[in-house]
């Protein structure tokens, strides 16, 4: 019996010509093709002229653990399972590390085959520094904890690279003024390689009043690094506790030595009453 594999297979992020030529051949000889959506799988394959002879099955995020080991068993047994998401590689974002997690375990060997990415796509055009970078995937949804993550990225000298959804965007960006600078250059890239596809560049804060009439479609946010020694909350800290126990308001000392350094007042407020409890 031949030995079993794990193939990550990347799909277009908008224009199926994207596709790599190899894709066509894997989908058509696989298995098993484990897909994220199966409707989308089957228009790929319409685009890429592929007729599918393997066994298809839904694999997304809410049963990627528990299809993991029936998965990896096909594979311990010669199966050839290919997995695809919606756009771009698995397990980036995407549904897929857990497998790839469990077939590294049992000791199946894991192959890709490499294509579109949004997040290289986005960086590459966004005119931002692309020797050093970081991807941060999505952001998290609720205000304070978005701006206790941004505050950990304050002094992050990178380009960084999110995902946000369109209708989160003006809320993601007018946190990211808030906390890293309103004047911090970024771009929004937006239906990368379709047919409306967009790209603006600007301050963050420029940005975010955009976003409130423009955010559509799939997203993808370029943000630049910090330039120069920035100020961490542990470096300023100090200073707010001082002036506050001298008699000054704690919400104007905040207030001040934000606008100062770029960091999140609430997140400065909120240490700060942490370190006064402690």
């Amino acid at each position: 019996m031949s030995a079993g594999a794990l193939v990550l297979a990347a799909t277009p992020i908008g224009d199926p010509r994207d596709a790599a030529p190899r894709l066509a051949e894997e989908l058509a000889g696989a298995d098993v093709v484990a897909a994220e959506d199966t409707r989308r799988l089957r228009r790929l394959c319409g685009d890429l002229g592929v007729t599918l002879s393997g066994r298809v099955l839904s694999f997304h995020e809410h049963n990627e653990s528990g299809r993991a080991g029936d998965l990896v068993e096909a594979m311990l047994g010669g199966a050839r399972v290919v997995v695809v998401t919606d756009a771009g590689m698995p397990s980036v974002s995407d549904p897929g590390y857990r497998l790839v997690a469990a077939a590294v375990a049992a000791g199946v060997r894991v192959t890709a085959v490499p294509g579109p990415s949004a997040v290289l796509t986005a960086l590459a055009v966004s005119g931002l520094p692309v020797d050093r970078f970081c991807f941060e995937g999505f952001l998290p949804r609720k205000e304070g904890e978005r701006e206790r993550a941004l505050a950990g990225l304050a002094t992050e000298a990178r380009t960084m690279v999110f995902f946000e959804a369109p209708h989160r965007l003006a809320r993601t960006l007018t946190s990211m003024a808030t906390v890293l600078g309103p004047e911090r250059p970024a771009a929004v890239c937006r239906e990368l390689t379709k047919t409306y596809e967009e790209v603006r560049r600007g301050p963050l804060a420029e940005l975010a009043g955009w976003a409130e009439e423009h955010a559509r479609g799939e997203i993808t946010v370029v943000v630049g690094g910090a330039t120069g020694p920035a100020a961490g909350l542990e470096d300023v800290l100090p200073e707010v506790l001082t002036r506050t126990a001298a008699g000054e308001r704690l919400k104007d000392v905040c207030a001040e030595v934000a606008s100062a350094t770029g960091l999140s007042k609430k997140a400065l407020y909120d240490a700060a009453l942490t370190a006064r409890r402690t």
